[in-house]
């Protein structure tokens, strides 16, 4: 049977270009909400030679979740989860924006982890954004609630991140929603060890896909002021360590976030971040 790697968000950006990448040699399953846009991707691979198979899924929806893994697996097991699906501050408010990227993650990981085995891998996409919340303002004790209690750890992610003024909570949602994916990840790598699987997330930067280009007036232009390498990245740059992260040549990888960001964080300081979200 021929290896399986599931992309959520594969219609397009870093997971479509991720998936070009993992289908030289698995059987690729790429979702989205979106069913034209998979035709057209899984049309795009076929061209290229590779095997693929397209899923609808609503990750916010559990259910659909669990169906895409079991649709997933009929043909070979999953030994690669590539969670690309996500949504910036341009694209919702912030109850959406948490429940698909904070939630949407609870269940693609819960989902994963349901079909582990020994040398099985699942990457995480976080951000930069995650990594520029002020520990103070990272509420911990909300996200342990993740595991228990979604509904109530969803609330209260939404009620963190609606603390300041109405313009400001969709980026704010953004932050701890990809805060929280770099911190559960590292949660569950016990759970994933426990089965000879691997789990970690990959924080990208400003890339050159149609949602960084969305961001790139209220956020992602101005990182590039601060980065080493003045551009944006492109979107199979990512892809390849996204795909390596996923594959099974870095076997000891697990529990941990990759930074890949051009250099910018590394010249960010926390006066830097606060003029940045001022509009300075």
């Amino acid at each position: 049977m021929p290896k399986t790697a599931v992309i959520t968000g594969g219609a397009g950006g870093m997971g479509l270009a991720t998936a070009r990448i993992l289908g030289r040699d698995h059987r690729v399953v790429i979702s989205d909400v979106n069913g034209q846009r998979l035709d057209d991707a899984v049309t795009e691979l076929k061209e290229l030679g590779v095997e693929a198979d397209r899923v609808v899924c609503d990750i916010t929806d559990r259910a659909a979740v669990t169906a895409l893994f079991t649709r997933a697996g009929e043909s070979g097991p999953v030994t690669a989860v590539v969670h690309t699906a996500g949504v910036s501050p341009q694209m919702g408010s912030a109850d959406t924006i948490i429940r698909i990227n904070a939630l949407g993650t609870i269940h693609v990981t819960q989902a994963a982890l349901a079909v582990a085995g020994e040398g099985f891998a699942l990457v995480n996409v976080a951000s930069i954004a995650g990594h520029m919340l002020p520990g103070f303002l990272i509420p911990k004790r909300a996200y342990k609630l993740a595991d228990v209690d979604v509904e109530r750890f969803t609330r209260k992610i939404v009620a963190a991140a609606s603390r300041g003024p109405k313009a400001s909570r969709p980026g704010s949602a953004y932050s701890l929603s990809k805060n929280f994916v770099i911190w559960y990840s590292q949660r569950q790598a016990a759970a994933f060890g426990a089965k000879g699987a691997r789990i970690l997330s990959v924080s990208p930067g400003s890339f050159d896909t149609a949602m960084g280009r969305l961001e790139e007036a209220s956020g992602a232009g101005k990182l590039l002021d601060h980065a080493a390498l003045k551009r944006f990245g492109r979107a199979d740059e990512i892809a390849e360590l996204l795909a390596f992260c996923a594959s099974d040549r870095p076997g000891y990888l697990t529990g941990t976030d990759i930074l890949c960001d051009g250099g910018t964080r590394a010249d960010l300081t926390l006066k830097g971040m606060i003029a940045m979200a001022r509009g300075a």
